[in-house]
Order: C-alpha cells, then structure tokens, then sequence
C-alpha cells in the first residue's frame, strides 16, 4: 500500500468501532521482508478479527506457510460493517494485517469455510479488495483465489466464485498450492495452465473444469468434467500422522479481545464414535493422536513465547484421547506453578474422569461443557450418541464434588423421527444436572449454580446419514423452541437457541447445488454481508433473493431426498461411502446403536482411502 493510501487508512482507523482490529504488528505476527520471486499468499477469514484469532486453522496454516523461506502468508480479516463502508468511500482496498498489502496483490488468496452463513463475507472481501467476485472476470495478473474447510465438502454453491477448492487436511495441500502458483508465475504461466496444474493434484477441486446438468424437477441429473484430463472424483487429503503434522511454536497474540483467547492444542484429529448428525466425525476420519511427549514439548514452547494462562486441549472428542488422564496430569504439574491451566472443551459424558477433572480444576475452572444433543435414550439412539441419563448424572456429580458450578448442555431441535417427549425431556435432565448439584454439601460445593441449555437446529450435512432428511419447517421449528422454553423455566437455567432463519439458509446452502449460488450472489448485492451476527442478519432480503432468481429455498432445505437421488458432492470421496452411510441411516429409522469404530470396523469405507485406521 503506498503512502497516501496508507495515511488514509491511518485517518480511518479513527472513525471505526475497534481499531485493533486492523492494526496488526500484535505479539508473534510474521511481517516479512518481500524478495524477488517469493509467494505470497493472504489467508483470509470470512468473520471478524475477533473470530479469526480463535480458529486453530489459522494458526495452523499461518506458521506452515511462512516456515517456508519462499514464502510469505498474511492474514487478512472481514471488517465490520463501519470500515467497509469507509473502505469503499475512500478508495481504500481490503489489506493484510501485516504489511497494509491490498488483496489484489497477493498471488494466493484463500478463504477458510467453516460456516454456511459467512459466504456473503466472501465476496465482500473479494471486492473490497478490488477482485472481480466471479471467477470468470478475473483478469490473467489476477489472484488465485481457493477455500478449504469443513464446508468444501459441498463447494458447488460457491462454485462460480472460487477458483479451487482444498478437500481434506490443508497442511501439505496447501504449501504445494502456493509452491505451484509462485512456480507458474515466475514462468508467466496462463491463469486456464496454472488452474490445469491445481486440478492434477490430489484433493484439489477446480469447478471451472466440471458441468452439472438438471432434470425438469430440479434434481441434478449429471455431475461430469469438461475435460478428460481432470479426475472424475477428487478424493480428500490425509495428515497421516500428527507427530510429523507441522504444528506452531508460537501464536500470534491479538491486541484485541478474541473469543477464545488461549493456547490450543489438538491433541488428536478424527472421531470414530459415528454420531449420525455429525458431519465433522464422518469427514475428519481416521483417528490420529498426538502423542504426550509431542503435547508437553508444544505446550512449553507455547507458553513461553505467549505468555497465555490458559490450555485448551482442542478434539472433536478429547475424552476419547487414550491418555488424556496422563496428558492433563503432566501438564498440571508442570504448569501449576505459573497459574497456568488447562480447559477441556466439549466433553463426551460417558469420557469424563473425576480424576481428570480434579487435576484440571487445580489452577481454575472454566465451564463445563456437556453434550447429550437429545433429551430421551430413545433419540439418543436413532442419532448414535450412545450415552445415557446415568453417563450425565455421574459427569455433573463428579464435576460439582470438584467445584464446578458452571454447567453448559448442548442440544439439537429437529433431528429426524423427533417428538414432544424428547422435546419436554430436556427439562427433566436439566432438573437431573440441579438435583446432582444439590446433592453436594452446601459446605463443599462452590456455590451459585449455573445451568445453561442451548438448542441448536438441526441441519441436515453432506457426508452424514442424515444427508437425505428435510428440515423441520420454520414455523414447526418455531413450536418446538416454545415448547422448549416452557420445559426449562427453572431458575438456574438459562436458555439459549438459534434464530431458526439462519438455519434455514444454513440448510439451503449446506445442501445446495451451483444454482443457490445465483441466489448468494443476489443477496449480496442486495446488502447481505455479516450474516452470522444478529444486527446484520437481514432475512428479508434473502428471501428477495431467492423470489429474483426464482429459486425455491423448500427445494433444498425441507426436501426429504432419495437415497437413488445423484447429490451434488457425490462427486467426492471423503473416505466414508454413501452405501454406509444408507445402512447408518436406516439403522437410525430401526433405533439401532452402532458400536464404536475401536471396538471393531464398521464397514465405513475409509480403509480404502487411508489404510488401516487407528485401532
């Protein structure tokens, strides 16, 4: 960014709500000096500054990228709705963190999916820094621009907009990406070579190269590539081992207060428990640990060059870590000292152990989050959650014997073959979580309980057994939240839940084909940009875009689909194969619990993709 730009940027950072939100320079930033012939790469997060210092992914990718002595990665974050608008008025392009370097002039620019509702914030970056939203308008000196994430799994309504989509574990695929483009660009390579080369790499996706055809009802009839030297099925990249998986030192530091402010270490990737709702348990398979000696040598780097108080040990499954009691004791041990703790995030019932729990208490305690996702055993069953009422009591009663009073219980609303018993059931383990609080002495237990019931909707995902389900509608979604309501008014609970428009679109887009990208970009150019925050969301305007492009929004969320039915990403292999996924869904219809992947294969496909998974 030139001088004048950057003493207008200067004048701006005055008249916007948080500044440091785009100062950068903060504790452990890596400002680069820029040779001739290195790769530059911006690595942009759909959500505020905030949100993006939260997510590990980042962290991840930021230190992979500039370990790399060609290369060079900065960060670059969506703006609040001020300094967009300020953006705009004065000629300021969108700009990294690091060094104030407009978007545009990246040769990488690559978005992070981790959530349906930010893909209006994707193409506000883009043109906020001044990159033509569509990819068939980018000028050949233009940005590649690429996603990866959890939500690539279903790139098609953000086909038309992103050059290549990564599926899978990003570490290696990502560092090739940006080997090859700074590679091409060197030999002045054509934009149509430099895609062609993507496209040979293994999980890289390039939708330019790839036509869906219709049936009259709406339903896709073909998915087939334009070209025969693309593949016809692209097949997700796995980090093997998470040992060898590159790993950060050391963390950028936000000046900023971020959501989750702390070190996080992921001590193991992947869930082998095969909760049917769950997308991230199907597309993070195989199982892979770190082991403790790996965790204790992070976390004394970490600590040391952060200066953090607080560990979270971050999984989709920590309690399943096979030495998490050893893991947490060693680090209590050697981190006590320095009033450094250690949080458990998200916790399975049947995993939590008192011991596990004393030891993490011994510096402080966070909350306690708990997951039951139903009220009755009886959904919990169809959803293979395959814990009980018991796994609960024993859960919170070691907790409050170990001080807690802060409990947090996540639930889901409108999973398939739900009633309004399990609905009203939610209030009885609410009233279980009180009863075990109260059954503690008053002089032993910490006082002013705290229960917490959130209620999510549900969303039927990609790569789960519930891909085929429809979504409850908005005003039944709407009842059951009221009903919900009326069976937690306790005084110690307090009820949270989500505005069941944004899930609707969530559900449209989770599940939608290229055609809602015509809708998404309507939207946007309507005004819908920070959708995930509630003073943005403008529902009214989506449903405009939607009556513009005449696209139905029941068609892809309350549609209940065939399991013959060709879905938009069975174009990839994600490991787990749609046969498994049929016999996991008809086992949820019989009420059939699926054991644990440990205790003996179920059949779900990934041998063929991985070899033979964690035991």
């Amino acid at each position: 960014m030139n001088l004048e730009m950057n003493a207008r940027l200067d004048r701006l950072l005055d008249r916007v709500e948080k500044p440091a939100r785009y100062v950068g320079a903060e504790v452990g930033a890596v400002a680069k000096p820029l040779e001739k012939g290195m790769g530059t790469f911006a690595f942009c997060f759909p959500d505020t500054y905030e949100i993006a210092m939260s997510h590990l992914g980042m962290k991840v990718l930021y230190d992979v990228l500039n370990r790399d002595a060609d290369l060079v990665c900065e960060r670059v974050c969506m703006p609040w709705s001020d300094m967009a608008d300020l953006l705009r008025q004065e000629g300021v392009p969108l700009f990294s963190l690091e060094t104030r370097t407009p978007l545009r002039d990246f040769q990488v620019v690559g978005f992070t999916l981790q959530y349906e509702m930010s893909y209006t914030n994707i193409l506000e970056m883009l043109d906020l820094g001044h990159i033509p939203v569509l990819a068939s308008g980018r000028a050949e000196d233009m940005p590649i621009v690429i996603a990866g994430g959890p939500c690539a799994f279903n790139p098609e309504p953000l086909a038309p907009f992103i050059d290549a989509f990564v599926l899978g574990d990003g570490e290696t695929a990502t560092l090739e990406i940006a080997h090859a483009v700074r590679g091409l660009r060197a030999k002045n390579a054509r934009r149509e070579d430099i895609l062609m080369a993507l496209a040979q790499m293994p999980g890289v996706y390039v939708p330019r190269f790839y036509e869906p055809a219709y049936r009259a009802d709406g339903t896709l009839a073909a998915f087939e590539p334009i070209r025969s030297d693309v593949p016809a099925r692209i097949k997700k990249r796995i980090e093997r081992d998470l040992n060898l998986a590159p790993y950060p030192e050391t963390m950028v530091v936000p000046y900023a207060e971020a959501v989750h402010d702390r070190i996080v270490l992921e001590i193991m990737r992947g869930c082998t428990r095969g909760c049917r709702f769950c997308q991230a348990g199907m597309l993070y398979r195989p199982v892979r640990e770190r082991s403790v000696e790996r965790l204790m040598d992070l976390a004394e780097k970490l600590v040391a060059a952060t200066g953090y108080e607080e560990i979270s040990l971050s999984s989709l499954s920590s309690g399943d870590y096979s030495q998490l009691s050893e893991l947490v004791k060693q680090l209590t041990e050697r981190f006590s000292a320095q009033r450094v703790g250690v949080s458990l995030p998200s916790m399975r019932l049947d995993t939590l152990v008192g011991q596990t729990l004393a030891d993490s208490a011994q510096v402080r305690k966070g909350g306690l989050t708990l997951a039951p996702e139903a009220g009755t055993q009886r959904l919990r069953d169809v959803i293979n959650k395959g814990v009980t009422e018991d796994d609960l009591k024993n859960a919170v009663s070691d907790a409050f014997q170990n001080g807690w009073n802060s409990v947090k219980l996540y639930f889901m609303l409108g999973l398939p073959t739900e009633n309004d018993d399990d609905l009203t059931a939610i209030g009885d383990l609410a009233k279980l979580v009180e009863d075990a609080y109260y059954q503690v002495p008053k002089g032993q237990r910490a006082p002013g309980l705290r229960i917490t019931v959130s209620a999510a909707t549900f969303v039927p995902k990609p790569f789960t057994p519930f891909q085929w389900c429809a979504q409850d509608t908005l005003p039944e979604i709407g009842r059951k939240q009221a009903l919900l309501r009326g069976a937690l008014k306790r005084k110690s609970v307090t009820f949270n839940w989500h505005e069941p428009e944004l899930s609707f679109l969530e559900a449209c887009f989770a599940r939608g084909d290229r055609r809602m990208a015509d809708v998404l970009l309507q939207a946007w150019k309507l005004g819908c940009r920070l959708d995930g925050w509630q003073q943005h969301f403008r529902y009214d305007l989506w449903l405009q875009a939607f009556a513009d492009q005449g696209v139905d929004a029941s068609f892809y969320a309350n549609r209940e689909r065939g399991q013959d039915e060709l879905l938009p990403w069975d174009f990839i292999d994600a490991g787990v194969t749609k046969g498994y996924l049929a016999r996991e869904y008809q086992r949820a219809l019989d009420g059939a619990v699926t054991p644990d992947c440990r205790d003996g294969c179920q059949g779900c496909g990934l041998q063929g993709i991985a070899g033979a998974c964690a035991p």
